[in-house]
């Protein structure tokens, strides 16, 4: 059992390790690539980033190579069409 948390521990420490070696070079030049509102980030804004990029590096790497845009949000509050239900039809 000690055997097994111990390469767990190990596991974690190499993603964890790899994840901050990528977001060192994702912050500095990719998040402008992938997304970019983020063009103009401030040092700050990256800072607060980086956790965020260890954790989720696979899938960032995965956009960053590919140039995938960022997804195109189309929740109810952006859609340019009147709402055809809801609590302000129901009651006017």
């Amino acid at each position: 059992m000690i055997a097994v948390a111990g390469a767990l521990v190990w596991l974690v420490s190499i993603y964890a390790l790899v994840g901050l070696i990528f977001a060192i070079a994702f912050v500095l030049r990719g998040v402008s690539r992938i997304d970019p509102a983020a063009d103009g980030g401030s040092w700050g804004f990256r800072l607060v980033i980086l956790p965020g990029v260890v954790a989720f590096w696979p899938y960032l790497a995965w956009r960053w190579v590919r140039g995938t845009p960022p997804p195109q949000e189309s929740s109810a509050h952006l859609c340019d069409e009147p709402a055809t239900s809801g609590w302000r039809q129901a009651n006017s």
